[in-house]
């Protein structure tokens, strides 16, 4: 399929870019069942690091094999799969070329006491390696380890950049001034949002924010303003605003299982109020095959 003129126009956003980091989001926003719309729906399988295998994958024990994972990206015709190195190391081969690669570079795990930080686990090189078309990093602005995140950000946006590969920057907030409320909060969705737009990242991912301004130095200014957070449409319409606007590409966060009904009408908020798209583990790999092939067309259906 040639280039549409939708995915031109995104391209041409970024400014600045390399042509090898331009081609491969091509490559992404050009592939599967969304290919041209300019929106995109990517697997995500960094679970196992955060919860453990078991409640990852026991409620579908077939997820426990990588190669399934792989193949459920592929049948469903999703844009991207983003994982850890040793679930895309395991049928990178069988697969190359089948679906687009997102390498997850820094993970974090339940076992550790502290749980607002993470440790690297892969490199640029492992994901030029393996013929991915950008990594993932993970920041939590408000925690005691976000400066340092995002300069080791910084330094694999560079490393990534200059050798034509995106980033994907999980802007999740928590920790600091903060809520465990607000983490959801709008005025903090749209605070991270904007700092992963800052810090140079090619996608964005968030979390669906709630109606709640959380920041007490926030909460005049969106009144005073009159910034609409009534409906979920309005919420995302106000995290692309944030996103320079509506000038980075912004995927959301399928979030913890819920019911078809539920993310469907996620998925048409994120769709009205022009987010790019969702980013859906958990939802998806944790029903059994037939179940998450359905979803996930569903899913696109009301994307495309």
């Amino acid at each position: 399929m040639l280039r549409t003129d939708t995915v031109r126009q995104i391209l041409s956003w970024y400014e600045g870019e390399t042509p090898g980091l331009k081609g491969n989001l091509s490559r992404l926003l050009m592939h599967g069942r969304l290919a041209g719309t300019g929106r995109v729906v990517i697997l995500p399988v960094d679970q196992g690091f955060e919860h453990g295998p078991a409640r990852s994958f026991a409620p579908n024990p077939a997820a426990y094999d990588p190669h399934y994972l792989y193949e459920l990206a592929i049948d469903s015709g999703v844009s991207g799969y983003a994982a850890p190195l040793g679930l895309l190391e395991q049928g990178a081969d069988t697969f190359a070329g089948e679906v687009p690669l997102i390498l997850k570079l820094n993970s974090g795990n339940s076992l550790a006491s502290g749980s607002n930080d993470q440790a690297l686990t892969g490199t640029v090189e492992d994901a030029l390696r393996l013929g991915c078309v950008g990594v993932g990093f993970t920041i939590y602005p408000g925690s005691d380890s976000a400066y340092d995140m995002m300069e080791e950000l910084r330094e694999i946006s560079l490393q990534a950049k200059s050798r034509g590969l995106m980033t994907v920057v999980w802007s999740y907030p928590r920790g600091g001034n903060v809520s465990k409320d607000g983490e959801t909060g709008l005025d903090i969705i749209a605070y991270a949002a904007h700092m992963a737009a800052l810090l140079g990242a090619t996608i964005i991912k968030v979390k669906l924010p709630t109606g709640v301004v959380d920041l007490d130095a926030a909460k005049s200014t969106y009144e005073k303003n009159a910034i609409p957070r009534a409906s979920g449409v309005e919420r995302v319409r106000h995290i692309m605003q944030a996103a320079f606007a509506g000038k980075r590409l912004v995927v959301f966060s399928g979030g913890a299982a819920k019911t078809r009904e539920e993310l469907l009408d996620e998925v048409r908020a994120i769709r009205d109020g022009g987010g790019n798209g969702s980013i859906i583990g958990r939802n998806s790999f944790q029903r059994s095959k037939a179940e998450a092939l359905a979803l996930l067309g569903e899913v696109m259906d009301v994307y495309a």
